[in-house]
């Protein structure tokens, strides 16, 4: 063997360095120098900051992940609150939209009820108050329902207005409710005063398939006194109606060549098509039938009518009495 491939090392086994004791202590001992140092004397504050300035990138570097996955949950919390926040001001906003509405809705009734105790004001006839529940589901005619019948009064043949004039008149009662049907039905006719002009006539539901919510006067002849703009009031001649409801104003007047009468077209003055709330009036007739109530000073008075005519009465002179006969006479003369 050759002697340059000899390893001329001394075996492990026979190098032998300080015992794990003497290390402890030595390094003990010098941490704990350091430390007594660096409190006392601050020796290892420039090592220190060079150290940081050397760790600083590796410490960037290791803590992205962590402020990544932070940031990140972050974000999706003040995501979903953003959202949240979102839904309840959504949510707040349809409850106002929805106050607000019904705000409107309810000044509206109110408009609405006020001009009816309005209008109740002005009628000598007493009434009840009403609502349209729902319209008929006959598309060939124009009638509504209202939450009043038979339990309430209502009278067939009743008419009913609302705030701005007639609507139309009580055709069918039930126990619960009633059917009003429409002026604009075409089979809904009503008489009408022109207070112009004085004239009389009967208007008539639109005719017209559909309905154009509009009514007709007919056979008023064309030389008639008709102009746009004409006031229709109710004429009370048809012991229904009182007299002068308004009932609707005249749109056109069309005169035509081939006839002796002119069509002449009206618009009601109350919301046929709108109308909520409605004021229900008995039949005149009704009211004419019924007994007038007489208050006691009336009553106390009744009977000291006949006495007040018997003392105006002049006094009679007693009758005379007739001749007694010749033979009586004669026995009352002579008793013997």
């Amino acid at each position: 063997m050759p002697l340059g491939s000899v390893d001329r090392r001394v075996p492990s086994l026979f190098r032998q360095g300080p015992s794990l004791l003497s290390q402890l202590a030595f390094y003990s001992a010098l941490a704990l120098f350091l430390m007594v140092a660096d409190a006392r004397f601050k020796l290892t504050e420039p090592v220190r900051q060079v150290v940081a300035s050397v760790l600083y990138p590796v410490q960037w570097l290791v803590i992205q992940p962590v402020s990544l996955i932070h940031q990140g949950t972050e974000y999706m919390q003040s995501m979903e609150q953003a959202q949240a926040q979102a839904r309840a001001a959504d949510q707040r906003l349809v409850q106002v939209a929805q106050s607000a509405h019904l705000a409107e809705q309810l000044l509206d009734e109110n408009l609405h009820l006020r001009a009816l105790l309005a209008l109740r004001e002005h009628l000598a006839s007493p009434g009840q108050a009403a609502e349209v529940v729902h319209d008929t589901p006959d598309p060939y005619t124009r009638r509504v329902v209202i939450d009043r019948g038979q339990t309430s009064g209502i009278a067939l043949g009743s008419p009913v207005l609302d705030a701005n004039g007639v609507l139309g008149q009580v055709t069918r009662v039930y126990a619960l409710r009633s059917e009003v049907t429409l002026l604009i039905d075409r089979d809904q006719a009503i008489p009408v005063f022109n207070p112009r002009t004085g004239a009389r006539s009967v208007a008539y539901g639109d005719p017209s398939p559909g309905g154009g919510g509009n009514i007709e006067l007919r056979f008023v002849p064309s030389n008639a006194d008709v102009v746009d703009g004409d006031l229709l009031t109710t004429s009370g001649v048809d012991g229904v109606y009182p007299a002068g409801i308004p009932v609707a104003r005249v749109l056109r007047v069309e005169h035509r060549a081939d006839s002796a009468f002119s069509r002449i077209y009206c618009e009601p003055m109350a919301r046929v098509q709108q109308a909520r709330h409605v004021l229900v009036l008995p039949p005149v007739v009704a009211l004419e039938d019924a007994p007038t109530a007489q208050s006691p000073a009336a009553s106390a008075a009744k009977p000291a009518a006949p006495a007040r005519a018997a003392a105006a009465k002049p006094a009679e002179k007693p009758a005379t009495p007739a001749p007694a006969p010749a033979a009586a006479r004669g026995r009352q003369e002579n008793p013997r």
